[in-house]
């Protein structure tokens, strides 16, 4: 293990410096994880100075060392002893020349690394909640923006029936506010593990206060109460990896949630569509080898990181699954790997996702060229629901729409205008039942929307709200 401080010449994460925020790299950074470890040394010594445990002077000592994390050091005593952290209690020890031989004092490493995780945990969701929060707030604008925005909706990526631009964000919207909503209620169960020694039953802090007339669970309790921390009331060696699932289903839903827009916004980028775009700078190159392109290359590492946080869901399962009795070690190394970069992956992702929200690109002059080339099919249905009213089988007249409907798309495969209303309007059978000069009438696409937009207003409501 070296000391020495990483470079370019050596293997980084691309989380190192390439994506997340300095924020959530901060809460997992190797120098705020021993700040925590520290800092529940230290409320434990404080705990057990007021059981009679550890001295005043002992304890003011722990204090006044509590920062001075020396990383150098304790990798170099890690090298020797292979133990994280025996090396940290080591190397905090010999900053207290008074106090350091009562760090860790009945303590097994879980009952420090485990409280230690959660407060990142924690700290972690709050940042990501945030980011999910200004996300939201950017979709509410461009929800109220695009409310009445007429554009052609699109199922199997075929034209489909008219929605509006307002009611298909609020659908985006929707996905993350639940997301949101999951993170709340999972929320209380996010719990450390306390401080319950090797096999989860406080047999070592137990012992230490025999002669005191305070319990392990007075003791617990008071040193979780100082970390603000609550804890789980049953733990092995360590908290129930389950939690960690439970933390690890939350991000995958907002990855999954991010993937949805932001794979949509690749697909409206596509000149066959060409309705939407990502910001773009002036000097943004798309292509080393051809200058002309617009790629979605924003997008598209969003959704790769989102596929990357997806299939983490598999080694979060697998921890409180094959976690035999009451320990093994096999879930500490993945652990190191799978939580940072989950949340520092979905960081990236909101922040990215949130620039293009802010300011997406919205070309209204491909939305209404595309709703009147293929806006004129949908409007069928509505002709076909009066053709019954006034007579008709619904089966036959399906069929006359559906062989006119082929022929418009064959002028239309050739470059020529949808001719579908012209059809339609000399169609015998269709005259049998409306005269020709009213036909046109039932070809506004703008006329058949449903309730699209009084769906927005009120999700926008319910969005405002939170």
């Amino acid at each position: 293990m070296s000391v020495a401080k990483f470079d370019f010449d050596t293997y980084l994460s691309p989380f190192t410096w390439r994506y997340g925020s300095t924020e959530m790299r901060r809460v997992f950074s190797e120098i705020h994880k021993r700040q925590l470890w520290r800092k529940i040394w230290v409320a434990l010594a404080k705990t057990q100075h007021k059981q009679g445990l550890v001295t005043k002077e002992e304890l003011k000592d722990l204090i006044a060392h509590q920062n001075d994390v020396d990383i150098e050091k304790a990798q170099r005593i890690e090298k020797e002893i292979y133990h994280d952290v025996m090396a940290e209690i080591k190397t905090y020890a010999s900053q207290c020349k008074i106090g350091g031989g009562k760090i860790h004092l009945g303590a097994t490493s879980t009952d420090v690394i485990d409280n230690a995780d959660i407060l990142q945990i924690k700290e972690a969701l709050g940042l990501i909640k945030t980011k999910l929060n200004e996300l939201l707030d950017s979709f509410a604008t461009q929800i109220e923006k695009h409310q009445n925005t007429v554009c052609m909706g699109y199922t199997h990526l075929q034209p489909a029936e008219p929605t509006t631009l307002g009611y298909r964000l609020s659908f985006y919207a929707q996905d993350m506010l639940w997301d949101l909503e999951f993170i709340e209620k999972i929320e209380p169960f996010i719990k450390g593990k306390g401080i319950k020694g090797a096999v989860g039953t406080s047999a070592s802090y137990h012992k230490l206060l025999q002669d005191t007339n305070k319990s392990a669970f007075e003791l617990e309790e008071d040193l979780m109460k100082n970390l603000n921390l609550d804890s789980v009331e049953v733990s092995g060696q360590t908290y129930p990896r389950k939690i960690d699932w439970f933390v690890s289903v939350a991000l995958a839903n907002i990855a999954a949630s991010l993937h949805k827009f932001n794979f949509d916004l690749r697909i409206m980028q596509s000149p066959n569509f060409g309705e939407w775009s990502e910001p773009r700078n002036a000097k943004r190159v798309g292509s080393s080898a051809m200058p002309f392109k617009k790629n979605p290359d924003k997008a598209e590492k969003v959704c790769s990181l989102c596929r990357y946080v997806a299939s983490l869901l598999n080694v979060s399962w697998s921890n409180p699954a094959l976690s035999l009795l009451e320990r093994t070690l096999d879930d500490s190394a993945n652990r190191r790997l799978f939580l940072p970069d989950s949340f520092l992956a979905i960081d990236e992702c909101l922040q990215t996702t949130n620039s293009f929200v802010k300011d997406l690109v919205v070309l209204n002059n491909v939305i209404e060229a595309n709703l009147q080339k293929y806006g004129v099919f949908s409007s069928t249905e509505s002709l076909m629901m009066t053709l019954v009213k006034k007579g008709a089988s619904r089966q036959e007249m399906h069929e006359v729409i559906r062989e006119n409907s082929m022929k418009a798309w064959e002028e239309i495969s050739k470059g020529n205008k949808n001719n579908l209303v012209s059809l339609l309007s000399n169609d015998k059978r269709v005259l049998k039942y409306i005269r020709k000069e009213n036909i046109e009438n039932f070809f506004d696409p703008k006329d058949h929307i449903g309730i699209a937009k009084e769906r927005t207003k009120k999700f926008l409501l319910t969005l405002n709200k939170r």
